[in-house]
């Protein structure tokens, strides 16, 4: 009996009927795999994120240029044009009557020329609740709503509140109509004169003529 020893040759891994690859390379290389597309899409998800947001933030910056453009025009067009559905514009002067006052002859003519001027305007309505103040200021008001009226041909009226007196009275009178309450103060146009040497004047003509 002829006993052999067992051959140490090495056997390819193909003759066994084995893969080459180790039995735990295979799993690995999957986990690496799975591994780095997981990291590739949560990237791309961030980017499409971050990308939204800009988006987002440039389009809210676009509404709101677009927004203060708008008003501005709008602004602007209604300073410019006037309101357009018709109206009555009123025009209000309170306190005394003065020069560097807030019922001066300027801010007074140049609202009157503004509420003329406003196309939807079918009337203008000076609201006076004034005792009066300097009849030079009142002189140039009433020759101003003299000339607008013939200018533009609107009717303009005087409403008064409690007093209309004195210069405030001159202005009114330039006016179509006024329309006063009862118990309102209106009229009493008069001129004080503290004197330019009438006294001695007079005088001296009494004596000439004595």
């Amino acid at each position: 009996m002829n006993d052999k020893e067992p051959s140490l040759e090495p056997r390819s891994a193909s003759a066994a009927g084995t893969p080459t690859q180790n039995a735990g390379d295979a799993p690995r290389g999957n986990w690496e795999r799975v591994a780095i597309e997981q990291w590739m899409q949560a990237t791309l998800t961030e980017q499409r994120t971050a990308r939204r947001w800009k988006y987002s933030l440039r389009l809210a910056w676009l509404v709101f240029l677009v927004a203060l453009i708008w008003l501005g025009v709008d602004r602007g067009g209604a300073q410019k044009s006037g309101i357009s559905h018709p109206h009555t514009a009123v025009v209000e002067i309170k306190g005394e009557i003065a020069s560097g006052g807030e019922a001066s002859a300027e801010l007074i003519v140049s609202s009157m020329r503004s509420a003329f001027e406003e196309d939807g305007a079918q009337a203008v309505v000076l609201l006076v609740n004034s005792p009066g103040g300097s009849p030079v200021q009142a002189g140039i008001v009433n020759d101003e709503i003299r000339r607008l009226k013939a200018l533009h041909k609107k009717p303009i009226y005087v409403v008064v509140e409690e007093t209309c007196a004195s210069a405030a009275y001159y202005i009114a009178v330039a006016a179509d109509q006024i329309f006063v309450d009862k118990a309102s103060v209106v009229g009493s146009i008069g001129v004080l004169m503290d004197g330019f040497g009438f006294t001695g004047l007079m005088e001296k003509l009494v004596w000439s003529a004595a």
